[in-house]
């Protein structure tokens, strides 16, 4: 699954450690050749960044942007860190609103507050959130991300049902598809994000902030509550176990009806769009389902991953590698780029007036007759996000741990519950061996 993702960084001075940022500049991130312009090397991984990038450079002459294209958000994590080691980071990352504390713990990320403060009117309040950590900015955001159901409707039509409004009727889904070879799901084995997002949604707290220390919890009631929604889909064999390690074949599975639904945001429709060949017009939109007595709510208290562009601390040129981040966030050609799933990566910009480009991140091609209802629950999702979810400052190690027991759990090899039971221990006895005070 794994955003507005744009979950709120809480920080507070008091309660968090965090290691002092480094003032020394290394590397070759962002020279000015004496005959040139300022040239500022720049990670990402998402579609049309690349095309975002000739549009900047077309349109400056001061300045320069030399894109690197990453696999993906994980595989970012893995080289940004080899790079800061080895002191010649880019001056810009793309990342994901749930790594920000991580890196600035580190000592990774530039404060930009002086570059981009003024800006701040221009996104909305969630976003502009996730870049924020005790209430300096270390980079801009670049997308919301509002969180809906996609199912494909002739599936559903075809055996008698509806669109699940609760957990229990998707359960009760599954089973039906079920019985005709159809998947309700995928959980993927490298991808924990759905226990995460569960979790949040049924009001989980893993981390937080309690005085001078972090509160961990990863057994409280909204987590278990999570995890047996989530067990019930595992030991009833409702979920596909496809990796994102072959994208095409995850896309393919979907085109072909063979799993379902999908609880996403508007840029993973992209990659749909992107890859189907047969079932155009087929798919449909619907709110998150709604844990039991829960009213129906659009989204159901949930978040997805939002992105964000960071600056490094090695950047020699922060004042232009912020400037550069907020004119990819705000330009009007740019965020069009992005916001289209054909031309970009189907993101919901970060912008206040995020719901002006509704459609632009939607595809009628996928949706058919059903677009317009869908640009409904997209536009309602977008101010209702959760935003009290907080990140702790070891999550992107958190996540790694996480990683190897979520495949132990999508293989049956251990439970949801046994999982969040290590996790819990594990991320107190690294919180302390990293010299951070912490409760759980």
């Amino acid at each position: 699954m794994n955003s507005t993702r744009s979950r709120r960084v809480q920080a507070a001075a008091a309660a968090v450690v965090l290691a002092a940022l480094a003032t020394a500049c290394g590397g070759g991130s962002g020279d000015k050749q004496s005959s040139g312009p300022v040239t500022l090397q720049f990670w990402g991984w998402a579609n049309g960044q690349d095309a975002v990038v000739k549009a900047f450079n077309a349109s400056h002459t001061d300045v320069k942007l030399k894109y690197t294209k990453v696999t993906d958000q994980l595989t970012m994590q893995k080289q940004l860190s080899n790079a800061v080691k080895a002191k010649n980071a880019p001056c810009l990352v793309q990342n994901t609103s749930e790594y920000v504390t991580s890196w600035v713990s580190q000592g990774a990320l530039a404060d930009i507050s002086k570059y981009v403060s003024s800006s701040k009117s221009k996104f909305n309040a969630g976003s502009w959130a996730t870049t924020q950590v005790q209430g300096k900015s270390y980079g801009v955001p670049t997308s919301s991300a509002p969180a809906f159901t996609i199912y494909r409707t002739d599936v559903f039509k075809k055996y008698g049902l509806k669109a699940p409004t609760t957990w229990d009727e998707f359960v009760a889904a599954g089973k039906v598809l079920k019985k005709h070879g159809i998947k309700i799901t995928n959980y993927a084995g490298e991808d924990p994000s759905t226990l995460e997002v569960l979790s949040m949604q049924a009001g989980a707290h893993w981390y937080a902030i309690d005085g001078n220390s972090w509160k961990v919890d990863f057994q409280d009631a909204g987590s278990l509550k999570a995890a047996k929604v989530i067990q019930e889909i595992i030991d009833n064999d409702l979920n596909s176990k496809l990796s994102f390690a072959d994208y095409a074949a995850v896309q393919r599975n979907y085109d072909n009806g063979g799993t379902v639904t999908r609880q996403i945001s508007t840029w993973q429709m992209a990659g749909m769009v992107q890859n189907f060949t047969k079932s155009f017009g087929k798919w449909a939109l619907s709110p998150w389902p709604t844990f039991a007595g829960e009213a129906a709510k659009t989204p159901a208290g949930t978040n997805l991953t939002g992105s964000v562009t960071l600056v490094t601390n090695q950047c020699k040129n922060t004042q232009q590698a912020a400037e550069a981040a907020l004119w990819m966030s705000t330009n009007p050609g740019a965020v069009k780029t992005m916001a289209s799933p054909t031309t970009g990566n189907g993101v919901m910009p970060a912008l206040a007036d995020g719901q002006s480009y509704v459609g632009e991140a939607i595809s009628d091609k996928l949706l058919g007759t059903n677009y317009e209802p869908a640009k409904k629950v997209v536009t309602d999702s977008l101010n209702t996000v959760t935003t009290d979810w907080s990140y702790g400052p070891d999550f992107t190690a958190m996540l790694t741990e996480m990683q190897a027991g979520w495949a132990k759990v999508v293989s049956k090899q251990e439970t949801v519950t046994d999982l969040l039971a290590h996790m819990q221990q594990w991320t107190v006895n690294d919180l302390k061996s990293r010299g951070i005070s912490v409760k759980g």
